[in-house]
């Protein structure tokens, strides 16, 4: 006998389906109410005079029905697609940080805690040669370093991002502009089942929904928001990857960019980029340094030997972070409650302390000094 899904799951849904209202105004309806449920209950001169919310969005929110939300998750439950709402564990704790995070996310595979150490790799759809071989080369060069390579599923650079991931044994997600039934473009319907199952595909769209224009940008602030950094590896002046690197700024992650031939069209957007500072990226390192800066050598404190390569120095973050760490299991939480610092930055920080070999993962929000 099938259960019925929890009332709070079944608001949620109906909530996202209700044609347009988007993060923002998702966030002042519940500014204004506390819930999904309370924003269905209230009476259309309450929805009113949400800031926003007019007569036709009004008139569409008391229309929805839990009908239709109900249908969307016997589609999903059916399709073995899980369902994510922000109370849930399983949620991924970047986005709980950016200021419109989705209510619902539609997951088809795996999300794991060690994704929260995730670079974005987004660009045209209408990519060169030189792009796709330079997207596929970082993709593949993060996967080997242990990162997640975050992507949209799109032609051209997003497809190299998740395919330089996979060959390299890494994880890779990608975050759809439609429902996760109406996969788009078409002929990366191979992909997208490669992608689930090395990661994870996402989308806040309800399953049975398709790709609308409007969508895609949307979609973008997740793909940053999952992410400690962009990488723009190719986009003309007024490309849609260049809408990522915005809300990349806005959620306070860090900004990179592939330079390219001056007088190429797609990569005008990539070089005025780091004209107004983005980091310039010409190989994985550059990134690693950038979201956790690995330092040489340096003399010892009373002058004298040289320490030697394995007893590598650690900048004041590094420090920071480590001296919060204790040798028995410490909560990733409580490191972030003791240092102070952005849950981004510690998560980059105990990723090069990992690979210094001065911290182990004892579990996906555990870590212990060694």
């Amino acid at each position: 006998m099938a259960t019925t899904p929890d009332p709070t799951l079944i608001d949620e849904v109906r909530l996202a389906m209700v044609s347009g209202v988007g993060p923002r105004l998702r966030a002042n309806l519940l500014a204004a109410f506390g819930t999904p449920g309370a924003v269905f209950a209230a009476s259309a001169a309450d929805l009113g005079r949400t800031p926003g919310i007019g007569p036709k969005l009004v008139a569409k929110i008391q229309a929805s029905s839990e009908r239709d939300a109900e249908g969307e998750l016997a589609a999903a439950s059916a399709a073995g697609i899980g369902v994510l709402i922000e109370s849930d564990d399983r949620y991924p704790r970047s986005l709980r940080e950016v200021h419109d995070p989705p209510g619902v996310l539609f997951a088809k595979g795996d999300l794991l805690r060690q994704d929260d150490l995730a670079v974005a790799i987004v660009g045209s759809r209408h990519a060169t040669r030189y792009g796709l071989k330079q997207a596929e080369r970082l993709a593949a060069g993060l996967a080997r370093a242990g990162l997640t390579v975050v992507s949209g599923l799109a032609r051209g650079i997003d497809g190299a991002a998740h395919r330089g991931a996979l060959s390299a044994g890494g994880r890779t997600i990608a975050v759809l502009g439609g429902g996760l039934l109406k996969l788009y473009p078409p002929e990366h319907t191979q992909l997208a089942a490669e992608v689930a199952g090395s990661g994870c595909l996402l989308s806040e769209a309800p399953p049975r929904m398709p790709p609308m224009s409007g969508a895609f940008p949307q979609r973008n602030r997740i793909i940053s928001g999952l992410s400690l950094g962009t990488i723009v590896v190719e986009a003309a002046e007024r490309s849609g990857a260049l809408i990522t690197t915005k809300h990349a700024a806005e959620q306070g992650r860090e900004v990179f960019a592939v330079p390219g031939p001056i007088d190429s069209r797609l990569s005008a957007g990539c070089n005025r980029l780091i004209q107004d500072g983005a980091k310039l990226v010409g190989c994985v390192d550059d990134v690693l340094e950038e979201l956790g800066p690995l330092a040489e050598p340096t003399p010892t404190d009373d002058g004298g030997e040289v320490r030697s390569v394995g007893e590598l120095s650690l900048n004041e973050i590094e420090q920071q972070v480590l001296q919060a760490i204790e040798p028995t299991p410490t909560a990733i939480d409580s490191v972030v409650a003791s240092t102070g610092l952005p849950v981004p930055r510690v998560l980059a920080t105990l990723s090069v302390l990992e690979m210094r070999q001065l911290v182990r993962r004892v579990s996906g929000t555990l870590v212990a000094r060694r």
